[in-house]
């Protein structure tokens, strides 16, 4: 007995070591005030290490999002970490219920990891100059060498004006 104790004391400090310190515990979630923010605009925040844009969608934004057939979409999968893996790219499945208008999404072309542009390109979504993809305005892969629609993280409205993303 008095030997389990011994090697669990030695073993202890090598396990703990590999926790998370508080800095990466603190990136795990990030809340971000969103009332300064108009229909059209966006803003850009960072969460564990990469570029999350919240885009108050305009409402022409949202008809457009909506008049996409799945059959037009190179991806057909909604890649939101908030539904099920094989719920459909619609334009409400890449959002959350009753905040349609409210786009959160990791801001990583999916081809190579690179940073698209922001309201460019053909389909006036993100256009990543890199290769040539170009996204809808719900983040949905529409042309080019990306294969996957961008991510959708988890998050959630604490409030009508917070979104909290992890």
């Amino acid at each position: 007995m008095a030997g389990v104790v011994g090697a669990a004391s030695v073993a202890w400090p090598f396990i703990d070591q590999m926790q998370p310190d508080a800095s990466t515990l603190a990136l795990a979630q990030v809340e971000v005030d969103v009332s300064s923010l108009q229909k059209g605009a966006s803003l850009t925040v960072k969460w564990r290490g990469k570029p999350v844009v919240i885009r108050y969608r305009s409402d022409k934004e949202l008809e457009e999002g909506k008049a996409v057939k799945l059959s037009e979409l190179k991806d057909p999968i909604a890649r939101n970490a908030n539904l099920p893996s094989d719920a459909p790219a619609t334009d409400a499945n890449r959002t959350v219920p009753k905040k349609e208008a409210w786009l959160v999404m990791v801001e990583v072309c999916t081809h190579l990891g690179c940073i698209p542009l922001g309201e460019q390109g053909e389909f006036g979504g993100w256009f990543c100059p890199c290769h040539g993809s170009q996204y809808d305005t719900a983040g949905r892969i529409r042309k080019g060498p990306a294969p996957e629609n961008m991510a959708i993280p988890v998050y959630e409205f604490t409030s009508d004006t917070v979104v909290r993303v992890g």
